[in-house]
């Protein structure tokens, strides 16, 4: 026989509340898609810098790297390397210059160009 605990309004009342959250809830929203940029172009870049060397890139031949994180669903990523908001402007300077974001980073500067960067974040943003 089963025994039920029935507490009266008032007590319940009195117990606190407890919310449980997950890092979903506190993170900003998934950026806006690039207005700048050719996503074409940025498909080509992503092979020619040899991006998939070390990251899964999906759309991009021979780009199955497993020693980054994949780039997987990239534009509904909250943050870029756990470091900055995913946007535009903070993606270029990411993948320009990744050591002055994240000195000792794994990510080496490739001595992308300001143009090649749009390019490439304009088809990362695809990736959502």
């Amino acid at each position: 026989m089963s025994r039920r605990l029935w507490l009266p309004a008032a007590v319940l009342a009195a117990l606190p509340v407890v919310a449980v959250t997950g890092c979903a809830s506190t993170s900003p929203p998934p950026p806006p898609e690039s207005r700048a940029g050719r996503p074409d172009r940025g498909a080509k870049l992503i092979a020619q810098y040899g991006c998939g060397s070390c990251h899964t890139v999906p759309g991009v031949d021979r780009a199955g790297g497993l020693v980054g994180p994949p780039l997987t669903r990239f534009g509904a990523r909250s943050y870029i390397a756990g470091e900055l908001p995913n946007n535009a402007d903070n993606l270029r300077r990411w993948i320009t210059d990744p050591q002055a974001v994240e000195p000792g980073t794994a990510m080496p500067n490739l001595g992308v160009s300001a143009i090649d960067a749009q390019d490439i974040a304009a088809y990362l943003y695809t990736l959502d």
